[in-house]
């Protein structure tokens, strides 16, 4: 079993895996200040809740959108396991052939993701992942990546009506019973929640006729499952997609 990490811009998604099953997934708080014992700590105590020890991981691997934590975590990882953890990046070998205009621009959670998605579904596949900002990745039906969009996120729409507008307080995330609002806190949670259902069965539409054909179309991310059962497309929710990608990548290059 692996120790798999992926640093997103709001939150590290941190995991246990083998080819067997998930031993946990969990989350921190992406904090830019804190140091590699600060790290390290937190990855102890996860692992003895979930009654692992270090030395029965057989190695690490870490994706990462925040550069500036990259070496705080691979030194926080050595600090507790022993290990010299992987980093997903340029000069790893993926298998995945990316039709973009410049690929080393694509997120490693993007590609990550993809080679998760192609490991369990017959392409063509779009991927939806719900974090700080919402991803669309496409997969064309030769497994190619092709491209995607990139939307803003649940939160980062509700932080930045809060903080632009005299009168719009902030408010929870949770589903309101009706699209039309009685009140303004439900008039915004009906535009945050049913608008980014909309949004996201709009843009599946637009792709779908792009690519000709009707693809596999999964989502991952913890806030997905908020608006998942308010879109008319099938999508199938995946919590460890990223996490298969990351120990799919960790067989390739260990």
């Amino acid at each position: 079993m692996i120790l798999a990490i992926d640093i997103g811009n709001t939150n590290i998604v941190i995991g246990v895996i083998d080819r067997k099953k998930t031993y946990f997934v969990e989350r921190l708080t992406t904090a830019i200040g804190k140091t590699n014992l600060e790290y390290a700590i937190s990855l102890k105590s996860i692992l003895e809740i979930y009654h692992i020890e270090p030395e029965k991981l057989e190695g690490a691997i870490v994706s990462s959108v925040v550069p500036p934590l990259n070496r705080t975590m691979l030194s926080a990882i050595r600090k507790i396991t022993g290990i010299s953890a992987l980093l997903v990046g340029a000069g790893m070998k993926t298998g995945l052939n990316i039709l973009m205009d410049n690929p080393k621009s694509v997120g490693s959670d993007m590609i990550v993701n993809s080679i998760g998605a192609l490991s369990e579904h017959e392409p063509p596949i779009i991927i939806i992942e719900m974090a700080t900002a919402t991803t669309m990745s496409v997969l064309d039906k030769d497994g190619r990546y092709i491209g995607g969009a990139i939307l803003p996120g649940l939160r980062v729409s509700l932080e930045g009506m809060s903080s632009s507008t005299a009168q719009l307080p902030r408010i929870s995330l949770d589903t309101p019973k009706k699209v039309i609002g009685k009140n303004t806190t439900d008039c915004m949670r009906s535009g945050i929640i049913y608008g980014n259902a909309a949004m996201i069965d709009g843009m599946l539409s637009r792709m779908e006729e792009e690519l000709g054909q009707k693809p596999v179309i999964i989502a991952t991310g913890g806030i997905a499952k908020a608006i998942l059962p308010l879109c008319s497309h099938t999508i199938l929710y995946d919590s460890t997609l990223l996490l298969k990608g990351l120990l799919l990548l960790y067989e390739k290059n260990k």
